[in-house]
């Protein structure tokens, strides 16, 4: 065989390539536990205080430690993920169980504890904490396919950063459906705070997400099978108290950790509802106005960038397309910041208006399209990048487990998030309301400077982190092609008939 022949085999033995419908398609797992998480970051606080009747703090509190319980389960059920291996493969069963699960506990949640009356108001707080925690333990098993699927999807270096344009493509199909039929259900049903809302809300989530998990399940199924999985196609049994070390050895999964952590806090509180019907309600005052049309102006600059983020990560690999189009947001948020403290309640010429258009609302456009635009482009970048520390893991160690990898990551992930609704309610609470802000209530004092610091500060802030954590990241374009190349080796190696170890010896 000539020497071009043996390098074409290396490169075909160590590229494990998807079918353009499978990188379609096995996303959409994203978009159909993104449909259930939109709801209850954004709502469900809605729900437990104007339909249930608890308490605003609890409500809120809720969220936050739900968040929490979900982090804790997520290396529990990443061992699982690892050990499994049955007829069905390693991840199908996991994200059909997990979205039943999710459907069950909905229907309880919002339907089941409307039964029980007023004077029980104790059950009402039980009732609606095992529910959720239910529909916790249905979301990280759903959830947590989509980290740890990829790596048997593709581990081509260019292949893996076109992951995250089709999984922002199916999360705009789980969380947009929602983000743009609720303030036109809520308009007509009473607001966020009736369960006339919930009543059409809720089923249509139920639907939307099961059609897109069997969507997803079709994307992996021909991959979902031993022999991409790892270096030996075997079975990782690692213990709980193994996941110290390893997070410990693992130096680049750390640092994606503070970087993906840092991009969901953003995420979460910049785009909270609350949030945003302080902003584009009671101060801009037009919240019907405003809300869906500068939706779709964030989602338009998005376009352009998203093209960029995926030549950028091809060309020079995804750390460098993170690092880029970061930076370029957080700039531009400047400029959002800026005109966000020159606003004053009534005065036209520093207020936001699509009706009216004005130099204010011109430069707001520029400065938030351009810094969404970079920054939503990239915010699940960090999802393919776990697959990339997965497979370092696979070449430092030897062991293949994704669902411990992409588990460790939403552990931090989660943790760091979950801080977003208590932060809001917090921050809503410290100005002297009690009810959380809907498109209908009014500007009360101090309110422009909750909107300041959550709508621009904190992800600022958490962009900074971002950067400042990507600075050791080593898992560039040109080192995960060699990283590919070397378990490829080995796995050829073990196939035949070579042991572990002595693979790991020989291809370094």
């Amino acid at each position: 065989m000539s020497d071009k022949q043996t390098a074409a085999a290396s490169a075909n033995t160590a590229s494990n390539r998807a079918k353009l419908y499978q990188l379609v398609l096995f996303p959409m797992n994203n978009g159909a536990t993104n449909v259930y998480y939109i709801l209850t970051m954004n709502f469900i606080a809605y729900y437990a205080n104007g339909v249930l009747g608890l308490a605003l703090m609890f409500a809120t509190t809720m969220v936050t430690v739900m968040r929490l319980f979900d982090a804790v389960t997520d290396p529990i059920i990443g061992a699982l993920i690892d050990r499994t291996q049955g007829k069905f493969g390693k991840f199908r069963p996991y994200m059909i169980l997990g979205n039943l699960i999710m459907i069950v506990s909905a229907i309880l949640m919002y339907f089941g504890i409307q039964i029980v009356p007023d004077s029980m108001m104790w059950l009402r707080y039980t009732c609606f904490v095992l529910f959720y925690a239910l529909y916790v333990i249905g979301y990280t098993f759903q959830t947590a396919c989509t980290r740890s699927g990829q790596t048997c999807l593709t581990n081509d270096p260019n292949q893996r950063p076109m992951f995250t344009i089709f999984n922002t493509v199916a999360s705009l199909l789980g969380m947009g459906i929602v983000q743009f039929l609720a303030p036109i259900l809520g308009e007509m049903l009473g607001g966020y705070n009736s369960q006339g809302f919930f009543n059409v809300m809720i089923p249509l989530a139920i639907v939307v997400s099961a059609i897109l998990t069997i969507l997803a399940v079709v994307g992996i199924w021909e991959k979902d099978q031993p022999k991409y999985y790892g270096v030996g196609g075997t079975q990782e049994k690692v213990k709980l108290r193994e996941y110290v070390e390893i997070l410990k050895a693992n130096k680049e999964l750390q640092r994606l950790m503070v970087a993906g952590a840092g991009c969901k806090l953003a995420f979460s509180i910049a785009t909270n509802m609350t949030v945003l019907c302080m902003l584009y309600g009671a101060m801009m005052g037009n919240y019907g106005g405003l809300y869906l049309p500068m939706m779709i102006i964030g989602y338009v600059f998005s376009v352009p960038f998203f093209l960029l983020t995926v030549r950028t990560s091809q060309k020079h690999g995804q750390k460098k397309s993170l690092v880029t189009y970061t930076r370029l947001a957080l700039i531009m948020y400047i400029g959002v910041l800026v005109l966000l403290l020159l606003w004053r309640q009534g005065v036209p010429g520093v207020n936001l208006s699509l009706a009216h258009i004005n130099l204010y609302t011109i430069a707001f456009i520029i400065f938030y399209g351009i810094g969404y635009g970079a920054y939503y482009a990239t915010a699940d970048m960090p999802i393919p990048m776990v697959a990339d520390c997965s497979d370092y893991e696979t070449y430092r160690s030897g062991r293949y487990i994704p669902g411990i990898m992409g588990t460790l990551f939403s552990l931090v992930d989660k943790l760091v998030s979950s801080l977003g609704s208590t932060i809001v309610g917090a921050a809503v609470a410290v100005i002297g309301i009690t009810t959380l802000p809907d498109s209908t209530t009014p500007y009360s004092p101090g309110m422009e400077w909750v909107v300041v610091v959550l709508f621009c500060v904190v992800p600022m802030i958490a962009w900074i982190a971002t950067l400042i954590a990507m600075k050791g990241y080593t898992l560039t374009g040109k080192r995960m092609k060699e990283i590919q190349e070397i378990n490829a080796k080995r796995r050829d190696a073990i196939a035949e008939g070579m042991s572990l170890e002595e693979a790991m010896e020989k291809y370094k």
